[in-house]
């Protein structure tokens, strides 16, 4: 399996989106993230993702880029185990991660934490019934 991010893995269906923030959606903090997951058919991927950096944490867009390039970075190389796991539960996830700290993390804290998330829904995912 390559270890890309295609553009169908990126999240962009406003309806989804929406959907998502909307409820019925399962959430949790790990900080500096809080991770948002929804079950959905209507996605091309087997998991979509959508990365979220506030502007009023970080006024400066090319700090805000940094943060996003870090958690979607973290994301491709970790997302793995996820992949498999819902490939055999045959479902399709949409997945926010949204930072949540005002001031930027080393990458190797905010891999470790993407990787802790992806963890917790791949084992959600195994033990919620389909």
């Amino acid at each position: 399996m390559a270890n890309t991010l295609r553009k169908s893995e990126r999240l962009d269906k406003k309806k989804v989106i929406e959907k998502m923030f909307a409820g019925g959606s399962h959430s949790f903090s790990i900080f500096p993230l809080r991770v948002v997951y929804l079950q959905v058919e209507e996605l091309e991927a087997i998991a979509s993702i959508l990365v979220s950096v506030s502007k009023r944490r970080f006024k400066r867009a090319v700090k805000r880029n940094r943060v996003k390039r870090q958690i979607r970075e973290a994301y491709r190389v970790n997302k793995h185990k996820l992949l498999s796991v819902l490939a055999e539960k045959q479902c399709r996830l949409a997945i926010a991660f949204i930072y949540l700290s005002d001031r930027p993390e080393d990458s190797s804290v905010i891999e470790n934490r993407v990787k802790t998330a992806l963890a917790r829904i791949a084992e959600k995912v195994t033990t919620s019934e389909p």
